[in-house]
């Protein structure tokens, strides 16, 4: 989850501040003639129209892939399935509490990666119906969910939270926790964090699932020159000044984290109590807002379109087609690299697929990991 791309942003410049923040901070837009569209899952997104669809409204037609493979016929059948617990542990990782959540206890090995501002609990449509025939884990990256959250200024020297962090905790999860060869199943920002991932530790990924992935629309490398101060400045602002802090305060709070979900969310019934918790409270945590601040302020980093040829493993990309933030005209892009197996498109879904239409969305991975599925593979230490 994560930025929408206005087509024209490289043509017609206008500062645009995302209009999840917009109303709640900033009342008059700057004069400069520059173009800013952004959207960080979940907590910063530019404007989209709320849609009062309900599931009930909705028409799903049979999901096929390019590859003539029927991924699902009968969205209803997944509510027969007979459900497995989800289970809560904490692993140790350079010092630092992860929380991880995993269910099932045979089949290949699955890590489910949320995006930005999200957590493991994001996955809860998810993890007991695929934990039926595979071992599910759903990991909190460090500074989000229930993870620990180290005070971005401790690291003075580099920056901490980076595509190069989240990776390095991925692959030794694997090793450290799941002690096997693992599908990545990533939404959004974690879509770049699994790519990462597989790039550095090839032998720890057998495959990725990518849902909605994150096209880094901020990176310092898709903004204009003349552009480019101004985010620096602005970023600048959000991170040394109290502004920062009021900022994420005005839109930490229930109402704010509903409107926002309201906004990705095609079917906004799936915007439920339930849901807008599970995001927030984390959101409460002591350190969040640093974490928070930190990232919206990270332009660097790798591109999916820089990381994608050098991947090993099969990727399969599914999109939901109604997300106002990560464009589908500009995810297709994506399909034409080697890697990329196939391109499956979510019809009357938004951003987050794996929650708004877990039908959909479970079936897809179950498919995919049987095409790709070797025999289990220990990686109870890393390869020298």
């Amino acid at each position: 989850m994560q930025m929408a791309a206005s087509t024209s942003c490289c043509s017609t410049f206008q500062f645009d501040f995302p209009s999840a923040f917009y109303s709640q901070t900033i009342r008059k837009k700057p004069s400069a003639p520059f173009h800013l569209s952004t959207s960080y899952s979940f907590l910063s997104h530019s404007t989209c129209k709320i849609s009062s669809i309900s599931r009930s409204h909705h028409v799903y037609p049979p999901i096929v892939s390019r590859l003539n493979d029927p991924i699902i016929d009968d969205p209803t059948k997944q509510n027969n399935i007979p459900q497995l617990q989800i289970k809560t542990g904490s692993w140790n990782w350079r010092g630092y509490s992860i929380r991880y959540q995993y269910s099932g206890n045979n089949g290949p090995a699955l890590v489910l990666v949320h995006g930005f501002g999200a957590n493991s609990d994001h996955w809860r449509k998810n993890i007991p119906v695929l934990a039926c025939s595979h071992r599910v884990f759903s990991i909190d990256l460090i500074g989000y969910g229930y993870s620990e959250k180290p005070n971005p200024s401790d690291f003075e020297a580099n920056s901490f939270y980076t595509f190069e962090t989240w990776a390095a905790q991925l692959n030794d999860f694997c090793i450290d926790v799941v002690k096997d060869k693992a599908f990545f199943i990533c939404n959004s920002i974690g879509g770049v964090v699994g790519l990462q991932a597989a790039v550095r530790e090839p032998e720890v990924c057998m495959g990725i699932i990518l849902l909605n992935l994150s096209l880094r629309m901020l990176h310092i490398k898709k903004q204009p020159w003349y552009g480019r101060p101004l985010i620096r400045s602005f970023q600048s602002l959000l991170r040394n000044t109290a502004l920062g802090n009021f900022f994420y305060k005005s839109v930490a709070t229930p109402d704010s984290v509903r409107s926002i979900l309201c906004q990705c969310y095609h079917d906004t019934s799936q915007v439920t109590d339930e849901l807008v918790e599970a995001i927030l409270l984390p959101g409460l945590e002591p350190g969040a807002a640093d974490v928070f601040l930190e990232f919206i302020c990270y332009s660097g980093g790798p591109l999916p379109e820089e990381l994608l040829p050098q991947v090993k493993c099969p990727v399969l990309i599914a999109w939901g087609d109604k997300d106002p933030w990560e464009p589908i005209e500009l995810g297709r892009a994506y399909e034409k690299f080697d890697s990329v197996e196939d391109f499956i498109v979510l019809s009357n879904v938004g951003h987050c697929p794996q929650d708004e239409a877990p039908h959909l969305v479970n079936p897809i991975v179950e498919s995919f990991v049987a095409r790709h599925a070797t025999p289990q593979f220990s990686l109870s230490t890393k390869a020298t």
